[in-house]
């Protein structure tokens, strides 16, 4: 039939078939319907919510439904180009595209469906029932939830009433999403009226009310927070004033902005208003022709720690505001970015929005609306950053590109680095990537000429500090028991008046393995069957993958013997000694027990920046993006933590580890100093630290990868299989494997399948996972049509553990 249009619809439902979208038909009332618009649409037996993706097909022999009607909202959900990000992460990830509209939204935006009656203005009819009327009553003050409506007849009676109504012009029936989980937040507010009092005779004002009106006069001319000045005044005080015609009182959206209570200004890190050295001047250069000439190049900004990439993000920032377009900044770690976004706000006047998973429900959509109006100027972010409602970016940043923390481990499972790429390419901006120590694809990219790389070689200030390897067998030998080493301890000792040190083990709490003496049993967790990690904070015993906690037990629950023994380390344990070794030193932690307490990083963070903390212990998030020149010792207490993993990024994490904390040390004037502590001093990732080898520590890598297919020479697809019996998930393993195999055999594909292999977590919330791996040209065309549940499907994994 001509003149039909056909739409593809992502349907928001349980029971939508993997990542496919439906096809459904546009009803002639609905004609300016746009991609991006929420409707309701027939699934099943039943109604459910979709987002218009484009144009669609109609599938041969099936039956096209019309839609049922628009779900009411501002316009479409996201702008043009997040409906464009939005499928390509769909379709690079082979993620429901549903699933990931969800993500690109507010928490709970699309859980916010209602049916809302409004009284049509215009409409002069009467109704013709007493019931009738009633309805109309009580929407005659605006429009109402159907589900706040009286319903004494019940709820299907006075759903076909107000149809009826509707059917006679009297009632609008309208489906809306409202806009998010936590709508916006409403405050009073007060201001003076101007005006003399409403009395014939007015009485005398007391203290308060007269201080009160003091502060009305002092302030803002639009007013202040009404719960801010009955807290310093009495709720009594306004409501008096109010009553009495000296002042008026209105209702305002009251932002929740998460920036509100931290000042404007620089905190430690440089000083104002240094130049650009001509490094950075040629970096700022290279990036320039290609944002003036509407590129999409993409730039590795290869540089020693300390090589200035901060100034370069600034300075780049403001070329691109002055041109009238946004900025896109993507961190590993919010807390350590605020240096950053101190810099932006003191230096550019800048209108920064800030997007992470520490953030409340409330502040997540307040902020999100900020950015979808348009009312931000850059905005500052983990790898959810990626996903926020922009109409257009001008620079996208990556700094840290070589962080595992930009790999989701959720649906989509996106790598927010190789997202930004893709949206740069979209929006025509420039992408620089940050980092000096490359992920082993971005160097792959950038020696085979995909991407281009501006060198940082020197030092802005200080020099690359002294580094020394510490063999802990031989201080076993020595008889040393505790985390420091003879060296570092003694360094931490004679740590000089205003010095500060950083101290690095990436494991968190006090013991990592709590055993029997008597009969060796190991404390494990019963759903994950790892040990379990012993956190002094609390007394518990915690699953680190899980999350889940237990009362530290006093008796083996084995044998029944008392005698409990706590081996290894974290980082509460660590934190514990140095403050019983060295009780004159200020000691602070960050790790993940302290980054999941709201406010407490940042507030680490700033101690440690001013100067307030002598020794900074911490997991890795201490080594990303901290720039404070008093830092003169950096001392790795493990390197052997994730050296021996079973994963072929095992090397190449543990190198960028090393690095970027061996670079923390020296940046100010005084010399720095680095000690690693490990039980192989030989390991080829910690003799390319100690002695610099960068380039061929890379080399030897990219050999590895080029041999396995693995990327930058391939790409790799994981599968994990979940059931609760062990011997259904393997034989389920076994056969993924066979059909794949086929298809390889069939097609003549270059790629390797390999499994079905336990995963390094073998059982989690009750169920046995085995993965199943495919490497080389094409996983995804070997693959074909995702497997529905109960598979996940990782596309460019972290880790194939």
């Amino acid at each position: 039939m001509t003149g039909r249009r056909i739409v593809a619809v992502a349907v928001d439902a349980a029971g939508a078939a993997g990542n496919r979208p439906y096809s459904y038909e546009v009803p002639d009332g609905l004609a300016d319907l746009a991609v991006g618009e929420a409707v309701l649409v027939e699934f099943g037996r039943r109604q459910a919510l979709g987002i218009v993706l484009g144009p669609g097909a109609e599938v041969e022999g099936v039956e096209t439904k019309p839609i049922v009607g628009r779900v009411r909202t501002d316009g479409p959900l996201l702008p043009p180009l997040g409906m464009r990000l939005a499928d390509w992460i769909a379709t690079r990830y082979l993620a429901p595209p549903a699933l990931t509209l969800r993500a690109m939204l507010p928490p709970g935006m699309l859980e916010r469906l209602e049916l809302v009656a409004e009284r049509r203005p215009e409409s002069g009819g009467t109704a013709g029932t007493p019931e009738d009327e009633a309805i109309l009553e009580a929407l005659a003050a605006g429009p109402r939830p159907v589900r706040g409506l009286e319903a004494a007849e019940g709820r299907p009676a006075l759903l076909r009433r107000l149809r009826a109504l509707e059917a006679d012009g009297l009632v609008d029936l309208d489906w809306t999403l409202l806009a998010a989980g936590a709508g916006p937040r409403w405050v009073r507010f007060v201001r003076s009226s101007g005006g003399p009092p409403a009395e014939s005779k007015p009485a005398r004002l007391g203290p308060r009310q007269l201080a009160l009106l003091e502060d009305l006069a002092a302030g803002p001319s639009d007013g202040l927070p009404a719960p801010e000045l009955a807290a310093r005044h009495g709720s009594s005080t306004v409501a008096t004033l109010a009553r009495r015609g000296l002042v008026e009182i209105d209702v305002r959206e009251a932002p929740r902005r998460p920036l509100e209570a931290r000042p404007v200004g620089r905190r430690g890190g440089r000083p104002e208003g240094a130049d650009l050295s001509p490094e950075q001047a040629e970096a700022v250069a290279v990036v320039e022709r290609a944002a003036v000439a509407g590129g999409s190049a993409t730039i590795l900004l290869d540089g020693v720690t300390g090589g200035g990439k901060t100034a370069i993000y600034t300075e780049l920032l403001a070329r691109t505001l002055a041109r009238g377009r946004p900025g896109l900044v993507l961190v590993p770690e919010i807390a350590l970015a605020l240096p950053l976004v101190d810099r932006l706000r003191a230096d550019l006047d800048a209108r920064v929005a800030v997007v992470h998973s520490g953030l409340g429900d409330g502040e997540r959509a307040d902020e999100w609306r900020r950015i979808r109006r348009g009312d931000v100027d850059v905005v500052v972010g983990t790898r959810l950053a990626i996903l926020a409602p922009l109409a257009d970016v001008g620079l996208i940043v990556v700094d840290e590109e070589h962080d595992a923390a930009y790999k989701s481990d959720r649906t989509p499972r996106l790598q927010a680095r190789d997202v930004a790429v893709a949206l740069g390419a979209m929006a025509g901006a420039p992408v620089v990537l940050g980092s000096a120590t490359p992920s082993v694809e971005t160097e792959g990219h950038a020696r085979d000429g995909s991407i281009l790389r501006q060198r940082l070689p020197t030092r802005l200030s200080g020099a690359a500090p002294e580094v020394e390897v510490v063999d802990l067998r031989a201080e076993l030998a020595a008889g040393v028991l505790g985390m420091l080493s003879r060296s570092l301890a003694t360094a931490l000792g004679d740590l000089a008046e205003g010095d500060q040190a950083i101290l690095v083990i990436n494991r968190r709490g006090s013991a990592s393995v709590v055993l029997c003496r008597d009969c060796g049993h190991v404390a494990k967790c019963p759903d994950c069957t790892r040990p379990l990690v012993y956190h002094q904070a609390g007394q518990t015993l915690r699953c680190h993958h899980c999350g889940r906690a237990w009362p530290m037990p006093t008796r083996c629950p084995q044998c029944g013997s008392a005698r409990i023994r706590y081996l290894g380390g974290g980082t509460e344990r660590l934190e514990r000694e140095v403050r019983e070794r060295f009780p004159g030193l200020k000691v602070g932690r960050l790790d993940r027990d302290v980054v999941e307490r709201k406010g407490a990083a940042e507030r680490v963070v700033d101690a440690f920046s001013d100067g307030r903390l002598d020794v900074l212990v911490g997991t890795s998030l201490v080594t990303k993006g901290l720039d404070i020149p008093a830092v003169t010792l950096v001392g790795v207490v493990s390197a052997d933590v994730a050296l021996n993993l079973p994963d072929e990024r095992a090397a190449e994490r543990t190198y960028q580890l090393l690095a970027q904390a061996v670079g923390r040390a020296g940046r100010g004037e005084r010399p720095g100093r680095a000690i690693i502590q490990t039980y192989q001093p030989e390991h080829p990732a910690i003799v390319a630290v100690a002695e610099g080898r960068s380039a061929a520590f890379y080399d030897a890598e990219l050999d590895l990868r080029r041999r396995f297919g693995s990327p930058p020479f391939g790409r790799l697809v994981k599968l994990t299989v979940a059931l609760p019996d062990r011997a259904d998930a393997e034989q389920a393993g076994k056969e993924m494997v066979e059909r794949l195999r086929g298809r390889v055999a069939a097609t003549g594909a270059n790629v390797q399948i390999s499994g079905p292999a336990p995963a390094f977590v073998a059982k989690r919330g009750d169920r046995w996972r085995f993965n199943v791996v495919i490497r080389g040209e094409d996983p995804i065309g070997t693959l074909g049509d995702p497997p529905g549940a109960p598979w996940s499907i990782d596309v460019d994994p972290e880790s194939l553990l």
